[in-house]
Order: C-alpha cells, then sequence, then structure tokens
C-alpha cells in the first residue's frame, strides 16, 4: 500500500518539478513580424499578418530546442491588391488547398555567441525540403529577448515557376523573422559564449594541418 502511495506522489511530483527545469518561452506575434523580399523588376515584398510561433526546449541546452512557425498563407499582404491575387493564386502559395506555410527544425547549432543555424523541414504547397534559418539572439539569458533570422529558398523547389504579368521576379526569395520571445518559466538557456573562437581556432587548425 505504501508503494502505491509513492507511485502516485512521484508521479504527481515529478513532472511538474521536471518542467520547472525546463525553459519556458512565450512568443508574442503583435510584437514580432514575418517578412519576405524578391527581387523583381518592381517591387515585391511584403509580411504575412497571421501566424504562430513557438519555441520549446526539453532541457535548458539549446541544441535540444524546437522552433515551429505557421503561417496563414491567405494572409499575405504586399500593400497590392493584384499581387496579393497572384501570391494566393494556384500558381503561387495556392492558398485554397494549402492554406499553411510552416518551417519545423529539427537541429539547432550555435555558431557563435549570440549566432545560431537553425534546420529543419520548410513546407509551401504541400511539399516539404530541409532549409536552414540564420538567427541572431539579442539579450540572450536576460529573460526576454530577441530573434531575428533570415532564410532563402528557390521557389521553383516548391512549385512556384510562374511568373507575374508584366513583372520580372527572381527565383530566390528570403524570409526574415523577427520574433519578440519572454521566459515565463524555468532557468535560462544555456549557451556557449566561446562557440565562435572555438570555430575560428579549428578551422585555423584544419588549414594548418598536423604539425
Amino acid at each position: 500500500m505504501r508503494l502505491v502511495v509513492f507511485c502516485f506522489f512521484a508521479s504527481a511530483i515529478f513532472p511538474s518539478v521536471s518542467r520547472a527545469q525546463v525553459p519556458v518561452f512565450k512568443i508574442a506575434p503583435g510584437d514580432s513580424s514575418i517578412k519576405f523580399f524578391v527581387k523583381a523588376s518592381v517591387a515585391l515584398e511584403g509580411q504575412f499578418e497571421k501566424w504562430d510561433a513557438a519555441l520549446t526546449f526539453s532541457s535548458p541546452d539549446v541544441s535540444t530546442g524546437v522552433l515551429e512557425i505557421k503561417i496563414q498563407a491567405d494572409t499575405v499582404n504586399t500593400g497590392s491588391g493584384m499581387k496579393d491575387g497572384k501570391l494566393k493564386s494556384e500558381k503561387f502559395f495556392n492558398v485554397k488547398e494549402y492554406p499553411v506555410i510552416s518551417f519545423l527544425s529539427k537541429k539547432i547549432v550555435q555558431t557563435g555567441p549570440d549566432t545560431f543555424e537553425v534546420r529543419g523541414d520548410f513546407t509551401v504547397r504541400g511539399a516539404s525540403k530541409p532549409e536552414t534559418l540564420a538567427l541572431t539572439v539579442l539579450g540572450a539569458g536576460t529573460g526576454a529577448g530577441e530573434v531575428n533570422g533570415t532564410m532563402a529558398f528557390d521557389r521553383r523547389d516548391y512549385g512556384m515557376d510562374s511568373g507575374i504579368p508584366f513583372i520580372k521576379i527572381a527565383d530566390r526569395i528570403e524570409v526574415t523573422v523577427n520574433l519578440k520571445a519572454q521566459r515565463i518559466s524555468g532557468p535560462p538557456v544555456a549557451l556557449k559564449p566561446q562557440a565562435a573562437g572555438t570555430m575560428v581556432q579549428e578551422s585555423r587548425d584544419a588549414a594548418v594541418g598536423p604539425h
């Protein structure tokens, strides 16, 4: 009987202790943005008005982080109704059949004191490809920070190989994210302040070769 009671209390207590040991972040969409830019004969840039983002960790180690972004494709806004209509059409985002554009990270690698490579699956029009989001974090360790990132992809890889009448557009699309995040519970994320110096030294060692 004592064993049963102990197991009951253990199952009730340990999960809460575990959660307390994990950094928990909240991202505020109202203070954040996801924008895009395409080199074209006429300015072609804009943002998405509705999206959700979550940054979760299974431990304080930054490499255990998972970044997930879900964008409502039909909220694209270039400031031009004609351009928005073309981007929402079947030839581009095809928002009726594929309403969500998403990014789900598979691995986070720290490349410097405040820079990271976030590798994951980017999905547009139902097609998923591996892409890398390069991030810079401002205010790391303070409990509130700003995450700025860029990712470039070839629109043809996702079936968007059409053009827009009277507008010459490039195949490369650049996406920029600006996320305002706040740690609402748990410990700070454990970063590696010497990461950049270590990588530079390793590169030099590789260039010099064995002594």
